[in-house]
């Protein structure tokens, strides 16, 4: 089961966060979401991993 870890408001910023937690050993998923207009991306890691790759994310100075 995945879990939604954070919502960035632009591509670049969801590839950017994908990548720091691919390179810390997670699993990680992006999927757009919102509508044709107001596009947002959703971070998503297994439910099992959600706690440390939220304190990653917090490490890296991204909004917690």
């Amino acid at each position: 089961m995945w879990k939604v870890l954070y919502i960035a408001p632009t591509e670049a910023q969801a590839q950017r966060i994908q990548q720091l937690l691919t390179e810390s050993g997670f699993l990680v998923k992006v999927k757009s979401s919102g509508g044709k207009h107001n596009k947002a991306f959703e971070i998503c890691v297994p439910v099992s991993e959600a706690e440390d790759a939220y304190e990653v994310l917090c490490e890296n100075k991204f909004q917690c």
